[in-house]
């Protein structure tokens, strides 16, 4: 009677310890779904084709150098339903699709960066409430960012 006892003891702790539900133990499983993506529309439209001026830039830089003057105003505040305008001129540099070597690349809240090949605005509409960083770069012809010409600008979609 001892032997089965210890038996039916053996053959419960065995039964006991082998279950198989993964939230047999005593901590909380909890799902928290990622924040809303901000997913942006982007839309073109033809450029004032203004060359940019050496005296628009704040920066000293040389005549013959490729400057790029982005003409969005830093710390601008804006509706959500607002389109935000990534305006830009070009001095000294032409762009590949308009028969040059250089492209303008931007990155929005350092997302994917997207390309610019054309003398064109690009409109972005779509923005969540907060704060949001756009950067501006000409890129030149080996690929690489041109010496000081990096822009960030920060604006602000209130609700």
């Amino acid at each position: 009677m001892n032997r089965l006892a210890i038996i039916a003891l053996i053959t419960l702790v065995c039964v006991a310890c082998s279950g198989s539900s993964d939230n047999a133990h005593t901590t909380a499983t909890t799902i928290v779904p990622p924040p809303v993506r901000q997913q942006l529309h982007v839309e073109f439209r033809p450029a004032a084709n203004v060359a940019a001026k050496i005296e628009e830039s704040k920066l000293r830089l040389e005549p013959a150098k490729p400057l790029l003057v982005f003409h969005l105003p830093n710390g601008q505040t804006f509706r959500p339903d607002e389109p935000v305008a990534i305006d830009f001129s070009l001095a000294n540099a032409k762009l590949k699709g308009d028969g040059g070597d250089y492209r303008v690349r931007y990155i929005v809240d350092n997302e994917e960066m997207q390309w610019i090949d054309r003398s064109e605005q690009v409109v972005l509409s779509g923005w969540t409430p907060g704060k949001h960083t756009i950067r501006l770069e000409l890129v030149g012809p080996d690929g690489w960012p041109v010496q000081d010409q990096v822009m960030t600008r920060e604006l602000t979609v209130t609700k």
